[in-house]
């Protein structure tokens, strides 16, 4: 037979965003790889009884990646797991990056990707339509890139009039990286430009807070959170008692 590896994007959180192709390869696992709170929920989502669950840090990937590549060449079917969708900041390029750096016989093994709801994805239906023009999505962190290359990169996507989501805004270790992103936007993009912290969306500990780019401050996000942040072309409709909503212009003018 040929060996078979999954990866599944588990969606934001809420166990109605999970896709019935990903329930339907997790019911295949002989084996669960990923960070801890992704394997314990794969478990929750219906992981096939006998799956082996391999839990380790955020910062193995590659070590995570080779250690499923191993197993399915074992005959085994692994299942990598990730938060949201494994190809966005997750484990499908980590994967990928160790069949490329490894054994010619790892680039025989079946792997299939089983996309899932983005945090971006999901932030934007809770709010209205902000991606309904062009948009981006940046990593804040500066484990795997250079500060400079961070910030350089939100300059660029604010010229450029993009909406723009921050993936991994905030941590103990990078307290105040996003203070010094947001200051950055402030050369580039007027002060009221709409500016969203998401936090947890679709799970019960959800919390939306909604201002503007003059008035954010980094302390309203961690690391459950998306910071996204409108352009010009992003419109707000205000409703009484309830939170605004937000889209952004289809045309250009």
């Amino acid at each position: 037979m040929t060996p078979r590896l999954f990866i599944v994007g588990l969606g934001p959180g809420a166990e109605d965003q999970v896709t019935q192709e990903a329930r339907e390869a997790l019911a295949q696992a002989t084996d669960l790889l990923g960070y801890g709170l992704y394997v314990t929920r794969a478990v929750i989502l219906g992981a096939a009884d006998q799956a082996v669950p391999h839990m380790t840090d955020n910062r193995e990937e590659l070590g995570r990646a080779r250690h499923a590549l191993e197993l399915a060449m074992q005959g085994r079917v692994p299942v990598v797991v990730s938060g949201g969708d494994a190809g966005v900041f997750g484990m499908a390029s980590a994967v990928f990056e160790a069949v490329a750096e490894g054994p010619e016989a790892w680039r025989g093994i079946d792997i299939r990707v089983i996309p899932g709801v983005t945090a971006v994805l999901a932030t934007a239906a809770r709010l209205g339509a902000p991606l309904g023009g062009d948009f981006c999505v940046i990593s804040l962190s500066d484990n795997l890139k250079p500060w400079d290359v961070v910030v350089r990169r939100l300059r660029l996507a604010a010229e450029a009039g993009l909406v723009i989501a921050l993936y991994n805004p905030r941590s103990l270790a990078r307290p105040g990286q996003l203070d010094l992103g947001l200051a950055a936007l402030r050369d580039v993009l007027p002060g009221e430009i709409p500016v969203v912290f998401a936090r947890a969306i679709g799970r019960p500990t959800e919390h939306v807070l909604s201002t503007t780019l003059s008035q954010a401050r980094g302390e309203s996000a961690d690391m459950s959170t998306l910071v996204l942040i409108g352009c010009a072309h992003t419109k707000q409709i205000e409703r009484p008692g309830q939170s605004p909503w937000l889209y952004t212009l289809r045309r250009v003018p």
